[in-house]
């Protein structure tokens, strides 16, 4: 489970911010959004508000790159760089480097992994754990050297086997440690995926089918939202190079059946009732789901994969952009499960931007859920939370006012500024 996520240098963010789900000493869906731990309550998620060009989707980056280095910098060449933009807008950022740190939950015991890099090394890294209170020093590295502690056997004899651009911790993991694996094991299902290219996640939809589970939440899932369908086949089908379009070049045509001669690929139809004249269903018709279903549709099918992998298996899901091409219905649906002892048995997680008012009102998040994102003067992106917003007055913000109402009027600011459109309109008229 995830405590905090802290990200700084990287991007649109200037100053270390950190979206932190440990739950506050409020009220608030206390029975539903939170999970209880021996040591600490915990948010099933969290949601992000902010304006276009905010940050928000620069936030989803900086967990994706965190995840990517922590699961691949050990398989790359030491030529290799480390793919990370630090915030450019500054001179006071210009040498340093970005700096990446998780809290999270495994099997009871709290660590805390981060890392600072640039776009060619890694400057430092450590790594804690604390079982109960107080956190000890699992192995710190610096620009002279790593220092393994003793209680850390796992990592020990292993610092000469790491290049300066490839993290410690997945060295330890190569060589079979025991905690490096839970750590590993841990990002591994630490996912983010974009809601605006939902298409690249229809594979996951797609082996979840070809598993055959008995009873197919996606199925049950789908009936309850009311797609329209009655239900969905979906064929597994050997590649066919008799599909390939006929005015592809010679040359390209025989590479790619080269390529893709022992691959195979996923048809799935929707299932729906035709009616006769007095209404009884006489048969089932399928539709092609890609060409024939919307892209709402398409969407919730193509991310329904990702978002089903992880309330069975447990984990964080991040997405950017969920609400894109849904209706806010189907938006609230799909965060709702979040929040269900049904469907979320193994305390799931999902963290995701929105532009969905609505959520405010109907998506029963808690104040220290809801989080906004906003641009100072000088490009830096800013990130806090509603508990943490103070009222003129010093004051926190009550749980009974009208979150939506409030946030577009700026009350929260992290909206943008639109300005007199009318004037907009007249200069632009004018020209």
């Amino acid at each position: 489970m995830l405590l905090e996520f802290s990200v700084g240098n990287y991007l649109s963010f200037k100053e270390k911010k950190t979206l932190n789900l440990v739950a506050a000493s409020i009220s608030d869906f206390r029975e539903t959004n939170t999970i209880e731990t021996e040591r600490v309550s915990l948010l099933k998620g969290a949601v992000i508000y902010g304006p276009n060009a905010s940050g928000k989707s620069n936030l989803i980056r900086a967990m994706s790159t965190m995840r990517r280095l922590v699961l691949f910098s050990f398989n790359q060449t030491s030529a290799k760089g480390l793919n990370v933009t630090p915030f450019l807008l500054s001179t006071s950022t210009d040498d340093k480097p970005s700096h990446f740190e998780v809290l999270c939950q495994i099997d009871g015991t709290r660590y805390r992994y981060g890392f600072e890099v640039n776009n060619k090394t890694v400057i430092t890294e450590w790594l804690f754990a604390a079982k109960k209170n107080t956190e000890k020093p699992l192995f710190i590295r610096e620009k002279d050297g790593i220092e393994v502690m003793d209680v850390f056997k796992e990592g020990q004899n292993l610092e000469s086997k790491t290049r300066s651009n490839a993290l410690f911790l997945t060295v330890v993991d190569q060589f079979n440690g025991s905690t490096a694996k839970k750590i590993m094991k841990w990002f591994n299902r630490f996912i983010t995926i974009s809601g605006l290219s939902h298409e690249h996640y229809e594979l996951a939809t797609f082996k979840m089918f070809d598993k055959k589970i008995k009873q197919n939440p996606l199925i049950d899932f789908y009936k309850k939202l009311d797609l329209g369908f009655d239900d969905v086949m979906i064929e597994r089908k050997k590649f066919d190079p008799k599909e390939l379009p006929d005015d592809i070049p010679e040359h390209i045509m025989k590479l790619m059946v080269k390529d893709l001669e022992d691959h195979f690929k996923f048809d799935i139809r929707t299932l729906h009732k035709k009616y006769n004249e007095k209404n009884e269903v006489v048969k089932l018709v399928e539709f092609n789901m890609r060409e024939q279903e919307s892209a709402g549709t398409n969407k919730v099918f193509n991310i329904s994969g990702p978002v089903f992998n992880v309330l069975i298996s447990g984990g964080v899901l991040v997405v950017d952009e969920l609400d894109a091409s849904l209706h806010p219905l189907l938006t609230l649906a799909i965060t709702r499960l979040f929040n269900s002892n049904e469907y979320n048995p193994n305390n799931a997680q999902l963290i995701f931007t929105t532009h969905d008012t609505n959520l405010f009102e109907y998506g029963n998040y808690r104040r220290d859920q809801i989080y906004f994102l906003e641009k100072d003067q000088y490009g830096a992106s800013d990130l806090y939370s509603l508990v943490e917003y103070k009222e003129e007055n010093g004051a926190k913000v009550r749980k009974d006012r009208s979150f939506e109402s409030d946030y577009i009027a700026g009350r929260y600011g992290a909206v943008p500024y639109i300005g007199n459109l009318s004037n907009l309109l007249r200069k632009w008229q004018e020209k």
